[in-house]
């Protein structure tokens, strides 16, 4: 009788931790296959790589759940949560996530931060029309990566034509400084603030420190904590998305890791030639620093950015 009842609760328990399955966050705040109970603040429907962003822009609005109900729906949540709040679920389409907050906001001052990298093919959320104040959009591009698209095309990460245009690559100016385009979230703003803005990094860490990046806001990203900008650098990794595999055929998992990308200069030569220097150049320039932590201020857009991306703000 003892036997028996010790194997019901051992059942019991093992049932229990298999409901309430941990969350894989991966060092991030959002993750796969995943939702927050209750709290609905709103819904919207969009696709699963700007509810994040949706969430960073929308008052209140402090963690989040996208599922594919309706053709894909934003649920923005509200309330105070931890990642322990989160349980997986088997649906392996589902996302949620939670905003970092931190001191500072998008003022003037220079502020602390990290980086990541990633290269995900898929058209910019600063593409699309009214995010903010702006002569044009970002521009997108067609598959060869060169034709440019118009604004209301739907991304290649959703079926659609557009992708990333190939000129929007990490590059060297003069004085040894770098210019490049990223994705971003800073608290206290959201893309009205941030779209088309651009930033001066000075890398605090790793074998970069020291050295400038002048970076213009391209994206926004669900998977961005608090002060964060992802640099956009093919063969970073694909992340969450992968427009290359309809872009370019590259793998399943982008080129090498999907999270982290290529581990040598080498590795670049698996990626086409119209963005293989933007490559090369986390090997030589970038030191193949590994997220650096950095500082950064707002800087006046140059014209080596805003003649490739198309986008200048007008506030």
């Amino acid at each position: 009788m003892a036997n028996t009842q010790i194997s019901s609760l051992c059942l019991a328990i093992f049932l229990l931790d298999l409901a309430n399955g941990a969350v894989n966050w991966n060092g991030n705040n959002w993750a796969m296959k995943c939702d927050f109970n209750g709290n609905n603040l709103s819904n919207v429907k969009i696709s699963s790589d700007k509810c994040g962003g949706k969430c960073a822009e929308t008052s209140g609005c402090t963690h989040f759940t996208w599922t594919n109900y309706n053709g894909g729906t934003c649920w923005m949540k509200s309330g105070n949560v931890s990642p322990n709040d989160a349980f997986e679920t088997s649906d392996s389409s589902m996302v949620c996530g939670y905003m970092e907050t931190s001191g500072g906001g998008g003022g003037g001052g220079s502020q602390s931060g990290k980086t990541t990298r990633y290269w995900d093919c898929c058209k910019p959320s600063c593409s699309w029309n009214d995010k903010a104040a702006v002569t044009r959009p970002v521009k997108s591009c067609a598959k060869n990566g060169i034709d440019v698209l118009g604004v209301n095309e739907k991304s290649g990460c959703d079926g659609g034509p557009s992708y990333t245009c190939n000129n929007q690559i990490p590059f060297v100016g003069g004085n040894n400084v770098a210019y490049g385009f990223a994705a971003a979230n800073i608290p206290g703003s959201n893309e009205r603030g941030w779209c088309c803005a651009c930033y001066e990094l000075t890398f605090t860490s790793g074998p970069v420190n020291g050295q400038k990046m002048v970076v213009q806001v391209t994206n926004t990203g669900g998977d961005l904590g608090a002060n964060h900008f992802d640099l956009q650098i093919p063969g970073g990794g694909v992340g969450i998305f992968n427009g290359c595999q309809s872009q370019w055929n590259a793998p399943a998992n982008g080129w090498g890791d999907r999270y982290g990308g290529v581990s040598s200069i080498e590795g670049c030569n698996d990626l086409p030639a119209a963005i293989r220097e933007g490559c090369k150049w986390r090997f030589v320039w970038f030191k193949n620093a590994d997220n650096p932590t950095m500082t950064f201020r707002p800087v006046t857009c140059p014209s080596e950015l805003t003649s490739k991306s198309g986008c200048i703000r007008t506030q």
